[in-house]
Parts: C-alpha cells; sequence; structure tokens
C-alpha cells in the first residue's frame, strides 16, 4: 500500500492540462509556510551560514503556523506561496558552485530520508518561477548512501527562456544528459511529477504529458532521497539576481 508521507494540498484547482496564470489559493498568506505545508518530512537548506557550510533548519523548527521563515523562505503574503529565493551570490556546499534555498527529505523520526530505487517513489508539485537569471533546478533525485558520489540520479531544471529540462545523470561519476520536456513563461504556473518505478525506470510528468527514462545499471548501488525548491545554477557577486521559485503544492509518497 503507498503510503503518504507529505500531502501539501494548497489549492481547490483542477489538475492542470496546460500552464496557467496566478492561480486562486486556498492557503493562509498570514502564516509561515509550516502553517500551510506539512513539512514534518523536510529539512530547509539556505544559502547563508559559513562558507562550504550552509545553514541548515531542521523539520521540527519549520513546521507550525509560527514556523521558520526568513527572507529566503516565507509566505508570499499576496497568495500563500511557500517561496524560496537564491541569490547570485551565496553560501554553497562544498561539491557545488551554486547558492540554493532548497529542502532535503527527511524521514518522521527525524532522520535523513533514504531510500531504495526499488518500489515506486512520486515527487509531484505545483509551482511557479518568479524570476530566474539563467537556470534553477526545482526538483532533484539525489544520490544518498552506498557510494562515494554526491552526484544527483536527476534534476529537474527551469531555464530563463521558458523551457523545462530534465537532466539524466550518465553515471555516478558524473555526466548529465539533457531533455527538454516543456516549456512555461516566467510567471506561469505549472505542475511536475518526478517518479521512480520497478528500480530501474524514472517516469516523468510535466503538465500532463508524461515521458520515461532508463536508470544506468551503476546507480543500483545507490539510496535515493527528494530535494524540491530554489537551486540557482548560476552565480556572481550579485545579492540582487537570482531566482525565487513559489511552490502552491508539494506531495511525496513511497509505496
Amino acid at each position: 500500500m503507498t503510503r503518504v508521507r507529505a500531502l501539501l494540498v494548497l489549492l481547490a484547482v483542477p489538475a492542470l492540462a496546460a500552464a496557467t496564470a496566478f492561480p486562486a489559493l486556498a492557503a493562509n498568506p498570514a502564516v509561515a509556510p509550516g502553517g500551510n505545508f506539512d513539512l514534518s518530512v523536510w529539512q530547509l537548506q539556505e544559502p547563508v551560514g559559513s562558507p562550504g557550510s550552509p545553514t541548515t533548519i531542521s523539520s521540527s523548527r519549520l513546521q507550525g503556523a509560527n514556523g521558520f521563515q526568513d527572507s529566503y523562505f516565507y509566505t508570499d503574503t499576496r497568495d500563500g506561496a511557500m517561496t524560496f529565493w537564491a541569490p547570485e551570490k551565496g553560501v554553497t556546499t562544498p561539491n557545488s558552485n551554486y547558492a540554493r534555498s532548497e529542502l532535503r527529505e527527511m524521514n518522521r523520526d527525524g532522520s535523513a530520508a533514504n531510500w531504495s530505487l526499488s518500489g515506486s517513489h512520486k515527487l509531484s508539485a505545483t509551482l511557479r518561477v518568479v524570476s530566474v537569471t539563467s537556470n534553477v533546478c526545482v526538483g532533484q533525485v539525489h544520490l544518498g548512501t552506498g557510494g562515494s558520489s554526491t552526484k544527483p540520479l536527476l534534476e529537474l531544471y527551469y531555464r530563463a527562456g521558458g523551457d523545462i529540462v530534465l537532466g539524466t545523470e550518465n553515471s555516478p561519476d558524473g555526466g548529465q544528459t539533457a531533455h527538454t520536456v516543456g516549456h512555461v513563461s516566467v510567471g506561469k504556473t505549472w505542475t511536475y511529477t518526478i517518479g521512480i518505478s520497478g528500480g530501474n525506470t524514472i517516469d516523468l510528468t510535466v503538465n500532463g504529458s508524461t515521458t520515461h527514462y532508463g536508470i544506468p545499471s551503476s546507480f543500483k548501488a545507490y539510496k535515493q532521497y527528494f530535494k524540491a525548491g530554489s537551486y540557482n545554477q548560476s552565480s556572481s557577486s550579485s545579492t540582487t539576481k537570482g531566482a525565487r521559485v513559489a511552490f502552491y503544492g508539494l506531495n511525496v509518497s513511497h509505496g
């Protein structure tokens, strides 16, 4: 039986077959993101802290109407969206040159999510890219334990021109293949579902259109976890340029 970890239903809208404009909303714009979203299975990483060691905010601090929020992670007071801001200049992880304001999947007991490719795993979102300099990653399946690689299995990008691009890693050693999977204007709402099925297939649905990609056998030794938010894919000395992404729904399930 499918076990739903975090069902975040914020919109009373039908399934989106195509990109829509600013959505009607059923969220409270006066509370922190944790007042509208179940953040008990997420940990937040922000683009601040010390070099190579970005600040992380625990699930317990994120939860509730009075939960954590700041200029990098907050509720949009106009529409209640859970909003992530990642500037061009910010603290990064040791293995990246790019700043991020991004959720990392956790288990309800507070431990880090780390699941096998076998079974069925889905990350679904309703979102809009409010602004972007060049390119932003809005969803990932990232490698967990099982080896020395710090690569993602896949990254879902939104590019400034409006293209939605899936990047699938060629092997745990690196190298990524890009697949254009949709096109949405900046500021328009769209949906995605990143699925893993049967231990060997990536199932990606963007605005109702589904494509499938094989998972190389070299990834089988690794466990995985989901990430979602604004992982900026460009850097500069600017703290005012960057990627701002608003989420209206987020759902993680494993079965």
